[in-house]
């Protein structure tokens, strides 16, 4: 299976992209990785709603730029279903001998997704009812997709 992150934002410090250099070799094995990095919108800190929803939006679009049609949606969300590591493994291998060759995941801005990526995206995926930056939210999803791998083949993994 193809896997695609695709995330708003750049990582700025090292040892983000150190981590992230780590996991894609790892993961390197088992699929076929893209990173799909987009540009952030410049977002003041304080805006008006309808600011927000045109930050999103614009973010929304470039995310939806980058989406094939054929791929299989999964959006980072807060709302979204939180799944353990297992869950996450399980989850992954049905999807892909269900016929899934392309799974996206998406990691928005700071203001989250606009309504149009959450309306594309197949499943809505929370992590925590908490909010993390991009750059760590990024460094944890391909640690999970990771332990998926191993999970799936029944490879020792710490826990």
């Amino acid at each position: 299976m193809k896997v695609t992150i695709i995330c708003v934002g750049k990582l700025k410090e090292k040892y983000w992209r150190d981590a992230i250099a780590e996991y894609s070799k790892r993961l390197s094995r088992y699929m076929k990785l893209e990173i799909i990095e987009l540009a952030d919108e410049k977002a003041p800190e304080t805006m008006s709603p309808a600011q927000e929803a045109e930050v999103k939006e614009k973010e929304g679009q470039r995310i939806l730029k980058n989406v094939k049609d054929d791929a299989f949606v999964v959006a980072l969300a807060v709302e979204g279903k939180q799944l353990s590591s297992e869950e996450l493994a399980d989850f992954m291998a049905k999807k892909g001998v269900s016929g899934v060759r392309h799974m996206v995941f998406i990691i928005g801005g700071s203001l989250g997704l606009s309504p149009a990526v959450m309306q594309r995206a197949d499943f809505a995926l929370s992590f925590s009812r908490m909010t993390f930056p991009h750059q760590m939210m990024r460094v944890v999803l391909l640690e999970q997709i990771y332990r998926s791998e191993r999970i799936q083949r029944n490879e020792p993994y710490h826990k």
